[in-house]
């Protein structure tokens, strides 16, 4: 017989209870996630384009199990979606640039990182649906589109801020330790 053999008798104590438990709750995400095509059908496009939409899919998913959580706990949809959707999407892009900052002599990668995915989370995640909705309002003659800033222009204008002020400093270190390295 060739190849590695199987002992049935011990498959199944090398898997933990745990394990098993993640295992079967996250079977349908697995099964889902299972139907993206191989990259080489199209150069990747097409798995590309259906990424995109599963992660759209996801997205809902989230943003109604969030819904529901801040439903069932009394808390406003805004502060729902700022703590638990956020951090949902944030926490894998903090552990990406933790491993940057970690690898790299300088913390630009780690900065740039943390700086270009909250702004596509922020300007694609605020400016896509709105270009969306404008051009299905006006594509069906029911008027302008409007949505009332409320308190989102202070957030907007908040992280606007905070990224400039966070490349000025990087510019301004790179600067001064260049400048140090010169005059060493």
């Amino acid at each position: 017989m060739l190849g590695p053999t199987i002992d049935e008798d011990n498959m199944v104590e090398d898997v933990d209870g745990s394990e098993a438990l993640l295992h079967f709750l996250t079977i349908t995400w697995k099964v889902f996630f299972a139907l993206i095509p191989p990259r080489k059908i199209w150069g990747g496009w097409l798995a590309f384009v259906i990424s995109l939409v599963f992660i759209g899919l996801v997205t809902a998913v989230v943003g109604e199990f969030a819904s529901l959580l801040g439903c069932v706990l009394g808390i406003k949809d805004s502060v729902t979606a700022i703590t638990f959707v956020a951090l949902g999407t944030s926490l894998p892009d903090t552990f990406a640039s933790m491993t940057a900052a970690k690898s790299a002599e300088t913390a630009d990668s780690a900065v740039g990182n943390i700086t270009g995915s909250n702004s596509v989370n922020v300007f694609l995640g605020l400016g896509l649906p709105w270009v969306i909705a404008t051009i299905y309002y006006s594509s069906n003659d029911k008027g302008a589109y409007e949505v009332p800033s409320g308190p989102l222009i202070f957030s907007v204008v908040l992280f606007v801020c905070t990224a400039v002020l966070c490349f000025t400093i990087l510019g301004i270190r790179r600067k001064v330790s260049t400048l140090t390295l010169c005059l060493s």
